[in-house]
């Protein structure tokens, strides 16, 4: 891929923006975008599902350490795959002391994801992470970079610091990174270190450092970067209010409406002048999945748009067959609706929901699921009292967080996004053979216009006829 890219596949939820939506975008000389976040456990649980197609064992087999690889295999892989009632395994919970066992899944995952992503094609893949999920961060980087990872785009916080791990990880450097600690005093060890050397079975040369892209939602952050990264910053996504996922609280005075949604005003827009002064490529996300909209960024002087929703839905996404297709038939009955809840996210960051029965955007679904907290990628990290760093999620059991220091009126309307998004790409957790994890789906505002990809008599559309269609009208 020669230049910037005039589309940007967004980097939708955990198992969304999979491998095959990626690898179908680049191949049509765009920039296709895995989502990085939970990969450690989603391929744990594809393997524990027996596999399908082999893909997960071809993306193993081309892994530079075949002694990583095997323990990975073994430990994971069920033949034919497991039962419907039976339990996924339990993996360690990410910690600032993750076990190996964690952090070689980590490597391995993303080296997975990537590789299968560039398979047959030479452009670029990108790759997203959420900065507040902050423990998995440098053994992730580290395993796209192995796989030839050519973008890195990160938002959900301020990733000033990972523009030095790229750098160093380039030469199999050691690389640290700050975890953030609620309650953190002077002198408390906050940081994270990863020694690439620790877990190479031989020598490499140097990779290639791909390209860095902050997702940010105001010029204020994006000026911040730019001043504090400590390394190269190569341009920004400028995502608004509408775009899909996590979204940016709204500045000023909330005004939530009743049903907790979190309301977006004036305050709220970018001024693109001065993201135009900071002399970085940009592209604008939310809301743009349409090819009036394309024109109207590049105008602005953007180098083009990210799309999450538009992809989120085609027939290459990972988001289950059976939601995709009721959703869409949502959609063209002229019913789809998108909220943004603002309680619903453990991070406190307004999160998109769309409307699907029987899952966890119905209150009587959320109501009658016990709270569960055993994937852990949404915890915080808090300062004990004997000094040791401790976590919570204000979605945990809310007598186990009081227990920890958390505020109850915080646990009010949480709702567990690492469960409910594994279910949502078909990877529900069992227990007991009783309990089956709900999903939560989420999406851009921009849920209704995914009718100008649909065929007349159809609700299956692909990858091409997006990007077909954004270029071309």
């Amino acid at each position: 891929m020669g230049g910037n890219p005039t589309i940007i596949q967004g980097g939708m939820g955990a198992g969304v923006s999979s491998w095959r939506l990626a690898r179908a975008v680049s191949e049509l000389g765009q920039l296709g975008v895995v989502s990085g976040t939970a990969l450690d456990l989603i391929l744990a649980r594809r393997l524990q599902d027996g596999d399908p197609g082999g893909h997960m064992r071809r993306g193993l087999e081309r892994f530079p350490f075949p002694k990583m690889a095997q323990r990975i295999w073994q430990a994971y892989y069920v033949p034919g795959g497991k039962r419907e009632s039976e339990s996924y395994q339990t993996l360690p919970m990410p910690a600032k002391k993750s076990p190996r066992e964690f952090q070689e899944l980590c490597i391995v995952a993303n080296f997975v994801e990537v590789q299968l992503a560039r398979e047959g094609h030479g452009n670029a893949v990108g790759i997203n992470y959420l900065e507040k999920i902050q423990i998995p961060h440098l053994p992730s980087l580290y395993g796209a970079m192995l796989a030839g990872v050519g973008y890195v785009l990160i938002g959900a916080g301020v990733p000033v610091k990972i523009p030095g791990v790229l750098d160093r990880f380039a030469d199999h450097e050691p690389a640290t990174y700050p975890l953030t600690v609620s309650g953190a005093q002077d002198g408390d060890d906050t940081t994270m270190t990863f020694d690439p050397r620790e877990f190479m079975e031989r020598a490499l040369p140097p990779l290639d450092r791909p390209k860095f892209l902050a997702i940010v939602s105001s010029n204020t952050l994006a000026t911040s970067v730019c001043k504090r990264a400590n390394g190269r910053v190569d341009g920004f996504v400028i995502e608004g209010p509408t775009a899909g996922g996590h979204n940016a609280p709204p500045r000023g005075k909330p005004q939530p409406d009743g049903a907790g949604e979190a309301s977006y005003g004036e305050r709220d827009r970018v001024d693109l002048e001065k993201i135009r002064e900071l002399g970085l490529p940009f592209w604008l996300a939310g809301g743009y999945g349409a090819p009036g909209k394309l024109r109207e960024a590049m105008e602005l002087g953007a180098a083009g748009v990210q799309v999450g929703t538009a992809f989120a839905f085609c027939a290459e996404s990972g988001l289950k067959e059976e939601y995709k297709s009721t959703i869409l038939a949502s959609v063209v009955s002229g019913e789809a609706r998108v909220s943004t809840d603002g309680l619903a996210s453990p991070t406190g960051f307004p999160f998109k929901v769309a409307p699907l029965k029987g899952s966890l955007s119905e209150r009587e679904v959320y109501a009658a699921r016990p709270r569960i907290c055993d994937l852990g990628y949404l915890r915080e990290a808090y300062r004990s009292p004997d000094g040791t760093i401790g976590y919570r999620c204000p979605a945990e059991p809310v007598t186990l967080y009081v227990s920890k220091g958390g505020k109850r009126e915080s646990t009010v309307g949480k709702k567990c996004l690492c469960n409910s998004l594994m279910a949502t790409i078909g990877h529900p957790q069992a227990r007991k053979g009783k309990l089956i994890e709900r999903a939560l789906v989420t999406s851009g505002d921009d849920l209704p216009g995914i009718t100008r990809f649909l065929p007349p008599d159809g609700l299956v559309y692909s990858a091409t006829d997006v990007v077909a269609h954004l270029l071309n009208g």
